[in-house]
């Protein structure tokens, strides 16, 4: 069902889905779904996820960024998604943003990751004008030198995808699942996870930081609003995600493979 809304003439139309606490393995099933079969422009918005779940870049290995053993005796669900980036765990307190984009929906923009890179941070720089001091520094948002927010990109033949986690707060044991990357920003510097990042919650709230993320997305799309049926019949393309969790037996097989 449609939602009406205002409408900025001139700007390339975008659709807006917001959802509250959406699985995150079904959130990325979506973006999925629309990176591959959607001929339209899309702003999905999930405020919080269900239970603690750790999500991998495509091309992560496991035994080189998770602590296997403690994953498996918590019982921590490990999903491998779709796009680039580095690995998180997400829970009720994670913020998700997602762009869905044709490669000609911005003016000028190069559909490679640096520029599109670049064209977050601009529109991101609105939510946080006159707030901490942010900036982008290499792939990530920052406050400072401390990580607020993670990108993660995939782009195909006709379309891109940037989506962030947003760290409105988080759980300090939950982050003892996740080893320190062999690969990591310079302006990282070894620092472990506790002094890397930091809490979105002691910069803004909450619902005012949604309300002005969609009010950035505004000023270069005109954005209408639609329920989340609209997914069901945006393609009749037969659609097969690649985003899946991980087994059990795929991440003791891992944590052998590494012990050798």
């Amino acid at each position: 069902m449609l939602i009406p809304q205002t409408r900025n003439i001139g700007l390339p139309m975008m659709n807006l889905m917001r959802f509250k606490g959406l699985p995150i393995l079904q959130q990325l099933h979506i973006e999925e779904q629309l990176l591959r079969t959607s001929s339209e422009n899309w702003c999905i918005i999930n405020d919080g996820t269900n239970d603690p779940t750790i999500v991998m870049g495509v091309s992560g290995k496991p035994a080189e960024l998770l602590e296997i053993e403690s994953v498996l005796h918590d019982q921590v669900p490990v999903i491998r998604r779709f796009t680039g980036g580095g690995t998180v765990i997400v829970d009720h307190e994670t913020i998700f943003v997602t762009f869905i984009c044709n490669k000609e929906a911005v003016p000028d923009l190069q559909p490679y990751p640096r520029p599109i890179m670049s064209w977050s941070n601009t529109l991101y720089s609105k939510v946080f004008q006159g707030i901490g001091d942010f900036h982008l520094r290499e792939n990530d948002y920052v406050f400072g030198n401390h990580k607020f927010g993670g990108n993660a990109q995939s782009i195909t033949k006709n379309k891109w995808i940037h989506h962030t986690s947003f760290l409105w707060d988080f759980d300090v044991r939950n982050m003892a699942y996740l080893k320190l990357p062999k690969r990591a920003p310079a302006y990282r510097s070894a620092r472990g996870h506790l002094d890397f990042i930091c809490r979105l919650k002691d910069y803004m709230p909450r619902s005012i930081f949604i309300d002005k993320t969609v009010e950035a997305a505004g000023t270069h799309f005109s954005l209408r609003s639609l329920e989340s049926e609209a997914i069901e019949t945006c393609s009749e393309t037969e659609f097969r995600p690649l985003t899946r969790f991980l087994t059990n037996e795929e991440l003791e097989a891992a944590a052998a493979l590494a012990g050798q």
